[in-house]
């Protein structure tokens, strides 16, 4: 007889069962952006693809948009709160240090049953997530599993510094993940980081390296500060070279995704990225023209607002790539 303690039940599918966005009503075009600081519209949008981003109200935090985006996908999926097991959110613009973004979710859900923790890795995060999302559910260990990609972007952004604040938007993204038996799901994913370039795209201060005090306030070192030449290049080679590797693992070509789903940075890298993957244009799904970066939400409102139009059916093949700070990567190929 095999002891309960070191049966292992075979690894499951996991698949997407739904998705919930939620963005603020708040519009910031490139025009507002000429009037705050000194910009274009024909600079920002030649050198972007952004024309408008969505700006959260002073009183609404990462966690109203992260539950509202939840809720969305629950309704979606046909899940009850309740019966959510696990809640991840993945952010680097938490309500507060701690507790976390996920445990306020959790309670305004009503997810009574859901255990709930916060990953940070910055643009990456929802790919992260997902990854993590997906061994709870193939293992057994959890149903059903909340992964939320949620960001209030416009409280870390320097509004003085014209080569980052047009960049930013708010939002969230949330996904249902769940055994579906007639499914493939999720088919793998890939993930990477390189500390050594940390400096690149950072938030200086603020944490246990460097508390907050009023020379460090008044020095501006709580605003997010990025190298935007070195970044763009690194965001290519990186988002590359995960897609790729999670295409090979796959043993499938490019030719063969519906649609690719690049973490919405700018419209120069989504392009350069699917030039050197061998992609067709109408194989990249783009809403960066209308959201801006949102970081972690990113990819989540992309996935969902590609389902509800249509591009993506059930059975296509989608590939989600994505690069962050820290510097993190990663990159997933689902059948939907």
């Amino acid at each position: 007889m095999t002891h309960p303690r070191t049966s292992r039940p075979h690894l499951r599918t996991v698949s997407i069962t739904g998705v919930g966005s939620c963005v603020p009503e708040r519009i910031l075009s490139n025009a507002d952006l000429e009037r705050m600081v000194e910009t274009t519209d024909e600079w920002i949008t030649s050198r972007t693809g952004i024309r408008e981003r969505r700006i959260a109200a002073d009183d609404q935090a990462t966690s109203d948009l992260a539950t509202e985006a939840a809720r969305r996908a629950l309704a979606d999926a046909g899940v009850r709160a309740e019966d959510v097991d696990l809640i991840i959110v993945a952010t680097i613009t938490p309500d507060m240090p701690f507790p976390s973004t996920a445990c306020l979710v959790q309670h305004r859900l009503g997810a009574t049953r859901a255990a709930a923790f916060d990953i940070e890795a910055a643009c990456s995060g929802f790919v992260y997530a997902l990854d993590i999302a997906s061994h709870f559910v193939a293992s057994h260990t959890y149903n059903t599993v909340l992964v939320i990609g949620a960001e209030k972007m416009s409280s870390v952004v320097d509004w003085t510094d014209r080569n980052t604040c047009v960049l930013f938007g708010d939002g969230a993204g949330a996904a249902v993940l769940q055994n579906r038996p007639s499914a493939h799901g999720l088919l793998t994913t890939c993930l990477g980081s390189d500390g050594g370039k940390a400096s690149l795209l950072e938030l200086p201060a603020g944490g246990s390296a460097c508390p907050a005090t009023a020379e460090t306030v008044a020095a501006r070192r709580h605003f997010l500060r990025m190298d935007g030449k070195e970044t763009f290049k690194n965001a290519v080679n990186a988002m590359v070279t995960a897609a790729t590797q999670a295409l090979e693992r796959c043993g499938i070509g490019i030719e063969r995704i519906r649609c690719i789903i690049p973490h919405q940075a700018n419209q120069r890298i989504l392009a350069a990225v699917a030039e050197r993957l061998g992609a067709r244009e109408d194989q990249v799904f783009s809403n960066v023209e209308r959201y801006g970066n949102t970081s972690a939400a990113s990819v989540g409102i992309a996935l969902d607002e590609a389902v509800k139009s249509g591009r993506i059916q059930r059975g296509d093949l989608v590939l989600l790539v994505v690069f962050g700070a820290g510097l993190t990567w990663g990159a997933a190929v689902i059948e939907w």
